[in-house]
């Protein structure tokens, strides 16, 4: 199994109370409440050259909530094809794990202006953006080629200034303490660690043109949803003959039982066609395809 790729979601601390939402601004925060769903922090990862079905499954490395669930992809099992459902986790920090994680975003620039740091020395790299919420204030910050900077001694390409550099490097550490939360955060501050239950996935449904290569034929699956694939969702304007939708309310179970024993090559039939489908389990925060 591989580890997960480090990534963040943080936002503004607020202490708890009994209905556990958090209710009054950390230290530095401003602004109302935060509710449970309201995002804090977030740190994804995404660009570079991938299939098109890979891109759409794309899932924040780090998400903290407003009650303080962090949610964060599982491991991965390396095998092909893959399960058609993403592995996600969800814990849940103390206030005081909260605001260590806040202050820690701050402590890497995060609370500054909106910015992108490029990296001219490296093609095709993915982006990582982290998003963080501080009281009413959203700050974004892009990092091509997050971690390529290297150790304190290595060379600085032409067109990166020093101060620039740092910040790399600041949020480099950032998305690697992030990514092992236990090794830093108090004692007590994070709970166990649970597959995260979705209340809705995006679904993309293509035409089924068969698996790439011969010998990875795949059992075909009934598609378990009220509305016929042909017409499920909106066309999807990054792919042509694609289409994408939400499944929720009482299709959710079925889909998701289905889906537990299908993989990403699966042919998934419904009015006498077969489609390929891929699946996005949806966070508290989104909606929508």
């Amino acid at each position: 199994m591989s580890r997960r790729v480090p990534g963040l979601v943080l936002g503004l601390v607020l202490l708890a109370a009994a209905c556990g939402r958090l209710t009054e601004p950390a230290d530095g925060g401003t602004g109302p409440p935060a509710g449970p769903d309201d995002l804090l922090l977030r740190v994804e990862t995404g660009g570079g050259f991938v299939p098109v079905g890979s891109s759409f499954r794309e899932l924040p490395a780090f998400s903290l909530y407003g009650d303080g669930r962090v949610i964060r992809p599982g491991a991965q099992i390396e095998i092909y094809p893959g399960p058609a459902l993403p592995s996600l986790f969800v814990t849940r920090l103390t206030p005081e794990g909260v605001r260590a994680v806040l202050d820690a975003a701050r402590e890497a620039g995060l609370a500054g202006p909106d910015r992108r740091y490029d990296w001219p020395v490296v093609a095709d790299a993915p982006t990582t953006t982290f998003t963080f919420l501080d009281g009413d204030d959203r700050h974004v910050v892009s990092v091509y080629a997050l971690g390529f900077e290297g150790s304190a001694d290595a060379p600085r390409p032409p067109g990166v200034t020093e101060e620039e550099l740092a910040a790399r490097r600041d949020l480099t550490e950032l998305a690697l303490k992030l990514d092992d939360l236990r090794g830093w955060l108090p004692a007590g501050a994070i709970g166990a660690e649970e597959p995260y239950e979705p209340s809705a996935l995006r679904v993309l449904v293509q035409p089924y043109a068969g698996p790439a290569e011969p010998g990875l034929e795949q059992p075909e699956v009934a598609w378990p949803g009220e509305e016929p694939l042909a017409r499920f969702g909106q066309p999807w304007a990054e792919l042509p003959d694609a289409r994408c939708g939400i499944v929720a309310g009482a299709d959710l179970g079925p889909v998701l039982r289905a889906a537990a024993g299908a993989n990403e090559l699966t042919p998934w039939t419904s009015g006498g066609a077969r489609y390929l489908l891929w699946f996005r389990p949806l966070l508290p925060d989104e909606s929508g395809c």
